[in-house]
């Protein structure tokens, strides 16, 4: 059966990876979540006081960092290692989150992932989600969706995430905090976040799990009846 690249693309709490997982899932395919990859080089930088805007720090540190995924039977689904540590946890921390777009805006770090996020793709059968991933790491994809959502909703949503992990975090943290990445990500100087112009734009503001998955699942049935793969 023949297998095609889906890349989902779009901001910070859009439900990217949510979608990403359960499509893959649905699929049978390799769920690659590109944020992780950043949030996990980004732990590095941070556990070792690596100044990401001193460019020979960055190179050196780069050559001493891994990054796998590794399938979880608790969550039926793959989480990121970094130099064999699972990190999936450390990395949703909200010091790493206000960091990370810093970190993935660097030229460095950004051509390091992209350069082991294209390995993963070559077999297909991947769904792969982030911010440049069907404008920069598969330009060619077959499916390209770009996820968006009403700002509140994506707020609410953020804030709901990161009150489990801390109950002290306030609405407005979270709120400046999306605001500053968004920026960040929508004008960064390499690969910077913006929709591929042959991609399909989903808002999820108010829809479901479930409705968002049965049209993208209609997506992906169309592409395969038309895709030369």
């Amino acid at each position: 059966m023949k297998k095609i690249i889906i890349t989902i693309d779009g901001y910070s709490s859009c439900g990217k990876s949510t979608l990403a997982k359960a499509l893959a899932a649905e699929l049978n395919y390799v769920f690659v979540d590109s944020g992780a990859m950043y949030r996990a080089i980004t732990l590095y930088f941070l556990r070792n006081h690596i100044d990401w805007n001193n460019k020979s720090q960055v190179v050196k540190a780069l050559e001493n960092i891994t990054l796998e995924f590794g399938y979880c039977d608790d969550n039926a689904t793959s989480e990121i290692y970094l130099n064999d540590e699972n990190v999936e946890w450390l990395i949703r921390d909200m010091v790493v989150a206000e960091n990370v777009s810093e970190v993935a805006a660097v030229k460095e770090v950004r051509e390091f992932a992209v350069r082991q996020q294209r390995k993963m793709g070559d077999t297909k059968g991947i769904v792969m989600d982030g911010r440049d991933i069907g404008t920069t790491v598969f330009p060619d994809a077959e499916l390209k969706i770009f996820l968006t959502a009403d700002p509140a909703v994506r707020v609410e949503r953020r804030f709901r995430e990161m009150l489990t992990k801390n109950p002290h975090i306030t609405i407005d943290e979270v709120k400046t905090n999306l605001e500053v990445r968004d920026y960040i990500d929508s004008h960064r100087e390499f690969s910077p976040l913006k929709k591929a112009d042959d991609a399909i734009v989903l808002d999820n503001s108010n829809l479901s799990m479930k409705d968002q998955l049965k049209i993208a699942l209609k997506l992906v049935k169309e592409r395969l009846e038309t895709s030369k793969v």
